[in-house]
């Protein structure tokens, strides 16, 4: 099997992977802007057509979402969520307003899509969808698919979704994404008749090629611990802030009860009821304010949940250039063997057992017309199999080369993300702290003037 040269094993050798930096929140589509090479030219008209998709900068939001019936694949019905996709030029021509497209789409066209492009961009970190139900939520928080706040927060993960595909220097210019994004009828027998199905690897294929291959690039072995680390670390974090939220939500709470004992206080004790009354209602705005921000901290808690669903995505490159390794060794070894029963062949000996050994022990030696043919039939075999193995190896590389300059692209913005996030929730946190101090001193101030 060759190897890699030594200068590409240094070229591709990837950075020490760093601690768990966050999500570029303040994300632009900017569709195509980053990418290279050159499309048709762009219409006058300022439209957005296939040919022109990747060249042209486009607004694109999940709007709303809308409770539905229907019938499913089995007949059936059910309810479901659609959400409506509106797609926007940002170019204008000749001072012409380009028209607003708008479709629906439910969340199960969602997953096509991303299925197709982790089909066929192997090599690529895909974004991964908003969870389809809720995980790691606090006790008061309803975990159904169909709750409003939730469907309002999953439709943002989508909106989301669409915008990292709409960045990516790779995915933006796929022509399934753009008839995504524009033709409503008909684009699931679209993505299927690109037969994305039939090349998909199976997992149990996948999970073979895991334990029997016999020389795993230690590069990708490491990014699947990685992997793994990063989604220990987020799992954590999500319960460690579910469980805070609880304590959160009952301390609010308690300061619901202080304002109706002060009320009520204020009832009995005439001197001093303006004064109670006054405590009472300081502590009834401030634990009426624990809704407003739970919904905030859900917000960051769905962009953790983001990067908690990339580690997936990682481990989806890894077993890739596990599969792509395991095909190389197989044919490798496939090879060696059709040299050695040439060698065999040509020389008369047999160095190692073999059923046709002990056929021609049995039955006598081959003719040399026979032996002739079968050497020239192994010839040729070796032929196809250098130059299979060479295809391999260049395929191999050109993976790695890909894989590792997304990689990058992807360590570059999860850092960023990761550090805003926190940083935004540390903020907030500090800002709640500052009101709950801020609410004790007026009701110090009431009881004072009592």
């Amino acid at each position: 099997m060759e190897q890699a040269p030594p200068d590409l094993e240094r070229q591709w050798q990837p950075a020490p992977l760093e601690p768990l930096g966050h999500a570029d929140a303040g994300l632009q589509a900017a569709v195509g802007e980053e990418a290279e090479g050159s499309r048709d030219e762009v219409p006058g008209d300022g439209t957005m057509t296939e040919n022109n998709f990747g060249l042209k900068k486009i607004e694109i939001s999940v709007s709303e979402a809308e409770k539905r019936t229907g019938r499913n694949a089995m007949n059936m019905q059910e309810t479901y969520t659609a959400y409506l996709i509106e797609t926007r030029s940002v170019e204008h021509t000749d001072g012409q307003s380009v028209l607003t497209d708008s479709l629906w789409r439910r969340y199960s066209e969602f997953e096509l899509l991303r299925n197709y492009l982790l089909v066929y961009y192997p090599h690529i970190v895909v974004p991964p969808l908003p969870e389809k139900r809720a995980e790691f939520v606090w006790h008061k928080l309803s975990a159904d698919n169909m709750d409003p706040d939730f469907v309002e927060r999953r439709r943002i993960g989508l909106e989301n979704f669409l915008l990292r595909v709409a960045s990516h220097p790779i995915l933006c210019r796929d022509k399934i994404f753009y008839l995504f994004l524009t033709q409503e009828g008909n684009w699931k027998e679209t993505v299927n008749e690109t037969g994305f199905q039939l090349k998909a690897d199976s997992r149990l294929k996948a999970l073979n090629a895991t334990f029997r291959v016999k020389n795993p690039d230690k590069r990708f072995t490491e990014l699947k611990h990685y992997s793994d680390e990063l989604q220990s670390v987020i799992s954590h974090l999500l319960r460690v802030r579910a469980r805070v939220a609880d304590r959160l939500y009952g301390v609010y709470k308690v300061h619901g009860n202080y304002g109706r004992v002060f009320s009520e206080w204020s009832a009995i004790e005439k001197e001093m009821g303006d004064g109670l009354q006054s405590a009472g209602h300081h502590m009834d705005v401030y634990a009426s304010s624990i809704d407003d921000i739970l919904e905030d901290e859900e917000h960051y808690a769905d962009q953790l949940k983001e990067y908690l669903f990339y580690a997936e995505a990682l481990r989806a490159v890894c077993r890739k250039h596990e599969l792509m390794q395991y095909d190389l060794e197989m044919a490798a070894q496939d090879l060696a063997s059709k040299k050695q029963q040439c060698e065999e062949l040509a020389t008369g000996t047999v160095r190692t057992f073999s059923l046709k050994g002990m056929t021609t022990k049995l039955f006598g030696q081959e003719t040399p017309e026979q032996r002739e043919a079968r050497i020239k039939v192994l010839e040729e075999q070796i032929n196809e199999g250098e130059q299979q193995l060479k295809s391999k190896n260049l395929e191999g590389r050109e993976f790695v080369k890909n894989a590792w300059a997304d990689i990058e692209r992807f360590k570059e913005q999860k850092n960023h993300d990761l550090k805003e996030a926190l940083i935004s929730y540390a903020v907030m946190q500090i800002s709640m702290c500052k009101k709950g101090i801020q609410v004790w001193t007026n009701a110090k101030e009431c009881f004072s003037k009592m």
